[in-house]
């Protein structure tokens, strides 16, 4: 492509994956002074004061906030789609206090992940999930805010009822019939554990989606960083490089996500593997999006 990729998207980085180690205010403006990031993604602080701070940074920045509610259900084990009614409205109730700070910090939005399900129940807890995701997207409403499902592995690492894509459509079909502020967060990262294509997923859930993120998985057993551990593209054994990415971009242009008058927000998700530099693994990511993007025909 010869226009920039920043025509076309809000480019943006995952503060917690970026930065695992760094203290999250300043990896916040580290963000925010790197004009290659016109979006943020975060997730709750841990009191008061990081909130406050976190807030009159984002306010200056100029930067596109979303938050992140995955890691706060994965650290707690929240499930909400729990076929217990009491687990379910735990998840509920902790998912309704991240719209809360997500408002508070700017964001135009939470996401979330499904929590875990197993076959012989698997229709109930389709239900329990819609019954949370209408809770939430009646509350977020309220703030002119939207509600993201991010598909997540099914069967590999965090076993998430969502997807495959086929079932995750079914679901924000569903959703969609009574509110119009749900949308589907695709991710690179997981197109590999989910056994799927880019071209297939994209495809399949082109009505519904409305955020991405890139990133990459290992997918052979056995090898480190195998599952859902987002290592930087090109790590050894792994399934997605500057061919891959190259290829989703290429699949988005195609199926009209290239959207200059109201970008999407497209972030990266990688992390540093044990051993490795921050700084360096987010500089090479950056190189791989620029030349996969240069490739696009």
């Amino acid at each position: 492509m010869n226009e920039s990729i920043h025509k076309f998207f809000r480019v943006g980085t995952l503060q917690w994956m970026s930065f695992p180690d760094k203290d999250p205010i300043d990896s916040l403006i580290q963000i925010a002074c790197d004009d290659f990031f016109d979006a943020v993604e975060v997730k709750g602080y841990s009191n008061a004061s990081e909130q406050t701070q976190a807030a009159k940074l984002l306010n200056q920045s100029h930067l596109t906030v979303c938050y992140g509610a995955q890691p706060l259900e994965l650290a707690n084990g929240l499930n909400p789609n729990a076929i217990d009614e009491d687990e379910r409205k735990k998840a509920e109730e902790a998912l309704l206090h991240t719209i809360d700070e997500a408002h508070f910090l700017g964001a135009e939005g939470i996401s979330f992940l499904a929590g875990k399900w197993t076959p012989e129940h698997r229709n109930e807890a389709f239900s329990q999930l819609l019954k949370t995701t209408r809770t939430l997207c009646d509350y977020a409403k309220t703030k002119g805010m939207m509600v993201e499902l991010e598909i997540f592995d099914y069967d590999v690492d965090k076993a998430s009822l969502m997807g495959p894509a086929p079932y995750a459509a079914q679901f924000a079909a569903e959703m969609r019939m009574t509110h119009n502020n749900f949308g589907l967060l695709v991710d690179l990262s997981h197109i590999p554990i989910t056994h799927e294509s880019s071209e297939f997923v994209v495809r399949t859930l082109r009505p519904y989606i409305t955020h991405f993120h890139i990133g990459n998985a290992v997918v052979k057993e056995g090898c480190d960083g195998y599952g859902d551990k987002h290592p930087g593209f090109g790590y050894p054994e792994s399934a997605n490089d500057t061919d891959e990415l190259r290829d989703f971009f290429q699949v988005l242009k195609n199926e009209g996500f290239f959207n200059a008058a109201k970008p999407y927000v497209l972030s990266i998700e990688v992390t540093p593997r044990p051993g490795e530099n921050s700084d360096i693994v987010l500089a090479s990511t950056k190189r791989v999006i620029r030349r996969a993007w240069a490739l696009v025909e």
